[in-house]
């Protein structure tokens, strides 16, 4: 299995992957440019290590081992220093980067340590920039599109983003990742931010191509509901109109979304079939109504796709 994606939607969908797999690779974003992440990226020059650091706590076992490291690896520095918000995980992945000079030999030792039930990869191995195209960011000016820069701001816009763009637009591709889309069986994007951690993947020009060539079958898993500002008022065929609009070659065999946050369904099998896609309605959240994944109703829905 090859996962797609970057952040609290990658964690979500990896939680539940290593359930059912022992053989799963996560590609990730390199765009992040807030917090630790981007204190490190601005400073040392390196990729932001975030999202990286939360696929690999996300792989993590259930046993004492893997559970133990996974809080290490997250744990925040709390001070009034300049430690604090360094997470403990992002500064063991740096200085690996830097004692090594290789993104990915580096990645891979610190899941050796962790224990981790799969591989972590960058998606480019160089860090990248998000531009988007905003219509109202002003509410004054609700028709006016503007260009907005930087994962950050692209998140947080108060406007409509209409659509992305990369800068570098052609970054390189580590060839673990081309190999990795190649070999794999299946292939899931998202649940995730949609403009800022997955629709990236498909916008790298080496990636988007082994996405598309690929032999292996694609699920797009789509978020519970939509996320202040970056994806206000989609409704769940929105992502799939989007995710269309960015890579109009890319077919998919799947898509997975929660039976209680689809509204129409009718529409939103339309669409998936225009992608080439069955639908596949599942109870996929927590019992206590926040817009989280239950690790293991993800899990057994994935199990359920997978043995179709």
């Amino acid at each position: 299995m090859v996962a797609l994606g970057g952040g609290h939607g990658l964690y979500a969908s990896l939680s539940a992957l290593r359930r059912v797999t022992t053989d799963v690779t996560a590609v990730v974003t390199v765009a992040d440019d807030g917090g630790s992440s981007g204190r490190l990226r601005r400073e040392l020059g390196v990729l932001p290590p975030g999202d990286l650091r939360m696929a690999l706590a996300a792989l993590c076992g259930d046993d004492e081992w893997g559970s133990t490291w996974s809080e290490v690896v997250q744990h925040r520095f709390r001070s009034e220093g300049e430690l604090h918000g360094h997470a403990v995980g992002n500064l063991l992945i740096v200085a690996l980067w830097e004692l090594l000079g290789d993104s990915v030999a580096a990645l891979d030792w610190v899941g050796q340590l962790l224990g981790a039930h799969g591989r972590v990869l960058p998606m480019s191995s160089v860090p990248l920039d998000i531009v988007a195209e905003v219509e109202g960011a002003d509410p004054a000016r609700p028709d006016e599109v503007v260009t907005v820069r930087g994962q950050v701001a692209c998140a947080s816009t108060r406007g409509r983003v209409r659509s992305i763009s990369l800068i570098p637009d052609r970054p390189p591709v580590p060839g673990q990742v081309v190999r990795a889309v190649h070999e794999a069986d299946w292939v899931v994007f998202g649940p995730g931010s949609w403009f800022t951690s997955v629709l990236p993947h498909l916008l790298v020009p080496d990636l988007a191509r082994a996405l598309v060539d690929t032999r292996a079958r694609r699920v797009v898993a789509l978020n519970l509901s939509p996320q202040r500002g970056e994806t206000d008022g989609f409704a769940a065929h929105t992502y799939l109109e989007v995710l269309a609009d960015h890579a109009p070659e890319l077919r998919v065999d799947v898509v997975l979304a929660d039976r209680k946050g689809v509204e129409d369904t009718v529409r939103l099998e339309r669409v998936a079939a225009e992608l080439g896609a069955r639908l596949v309605l599942a109870d996929l959240a927590v019992d206590d109504g926040s817009p989280r994944h239950d690790p293991d109703r993800f899990a057994v829905a994935f199990d359920q796709i997978f043995a179709d």
